[in-house]
């Protein structure tokens, strides 16, 4: 199991590297230069020049790709042309808003797309299926951002005023504030220290600081406010999870020990849920694990309509401002993440499955 765990990972440092390679030429890519972007149109020429050669962009593309990859590993990420601020503080601040909200759009995907997909399938052609299957059509081809508008709408303005109001954007209500659990618990940390960067990254997490600190109100205004993001970001997974756990549970429902065990005379919920979906388990993991990162992807839309200060958010403004080095540090993180999830996917086909650990 390790020794395939290390192969992955080294198999994959050339698809990080191309990654970063792309990356690195599609932002200088895009229409425009950053000094105008920074400083306005109205910038003059030796302002520019200045401006470039301060920051190396006045050297050869693979010069700058070389400096860069130097650079990052010594694990240095650089600085934010915009906010002035090195990456990996941006990022300590705002990547775990983006993953709280991944998760919490994955897990309502899951919790309602494979219970769907598993009724779907025992009731296969019936009512119950073809319109399960409609709206799961319908959940691929909803967009992010008109659904996440929609949501606003209704239960920000629609229904005000009732029990069932939720707010339209932002992380925390004015005046809530979520004080972090080592300064909850009076731990004293050297500023500028890895272990305090880390601290400083786990407490951004909203959620989990709350509960280690029993602060309950902030837990559920960080979670009210989690709802709206994470129900439209969790629409198109939920429904391709939903199509993939029914085509799952159709191949083995009709297998031949699905029969026997009925002849055994075991429940029913027992053959489906230990027999069936036990066995049907691996398509529905790999499709999960795809779609965490789907989920990343339209956090980009997600975050900036409702007023998110997560990495989508920060990666979006940072486009427009062609702030190179945070579409570059942030597109690292987003592409290791992915190696981390397929890496997990795969490691765990072994635990569902004996006959791969055997292999």
């Amino acid at each position: 199991m390790i020794k395939y765990a290390i192969r992955r990972i080294l198999a994959s440092l050339p698809v990080l590297f191309g990654v970063l390679l792309v990356t690195f030429a599609l932002a200088r890519a895009i229409p425009g230069d950053p000094c105008r972007a920074m400083l306005g149109e109205k910038a003059t020429d030796e302002v520019c020049e200045r401006f470039n050669r301060e920051r190396g962009f006045d050297k050869p593309i693979l010069v700058q790709f070389g400096i860069y990859m130097n650079e990052l590993a010594h694990g240095d990420f650089g600085n934010s042309i915009r906010f002035r601020r090195p990456i990996t503080q941006i990022l300590v601040e705002r990547l775990p808003m983006t993953i709280e909200l991944g998760f919490a759009g994955l897990l309502i995907a899951c919790l309602i797309g494979i219970p769907l997909g598993i009724v779907s399938s025992l009731r296969h052609n019936s009512a119950v299926d073809v319109g399960t299957m409609v709206w799961a059509n319908v959940g691929v081809s909803m967009p992010v951002f008109w659904l996440g508008l929609m949501l606003a709408y209704v239960f920000a303005l629609v229904l005000k005023d009732t029990p069932f109001q939720l707010p339209p954007s932002g992380r925390l209500s004015a005046g809530v504030v979520a004080m972090p659990f080592y300064e909850v618990y009076g731990w004293e940390l050297t500023e500028g220290t890895l272990i305090a960067k880390l601290l400083e990254f786990v407490a951004n997490f909203y959620v989990f600081n709350s509960l280690i600190t029993l602060n309950w109100e902030v837990l559920k205004d960080a979670i009210t406010h989690l709802i709206l993001p994470a129900a439209a970001l969790s629409t198109i997974p939920m429904a391709i999870i939903a199509r993939m756990t029914r085509s799952s549970m159709l191949q083995v429902l009709g297998l031949d020990y699905m029969r026997t065990a009925r002849a055994k005379g075991l429940s029913e919920r027992w053959v489906v849920m230990r027999h069936g979906f036990r066995n049907a388990l691996l398509p529905i993991v790999t499709i999960v694990g795809l779609q965490l990162g789907v989920v990343f992807s339209g956090a980009i839309l997600t975050e900036t309509i409702f007023s998110l200060a997560g990495v989508g958010r920060s990666l979006y403004e940072a486009i427009t401002a062609r702030d190179f080095p945070i579409i570059q540090g942030f597109t690292v993180v987003v592409a290791i993440g992915y190696i981390v999830v397929n890496l997990v996917v795969d490691l765990s086909y072994a635990f569902l499955d004996p006959r791969i650990k055997m292999s």
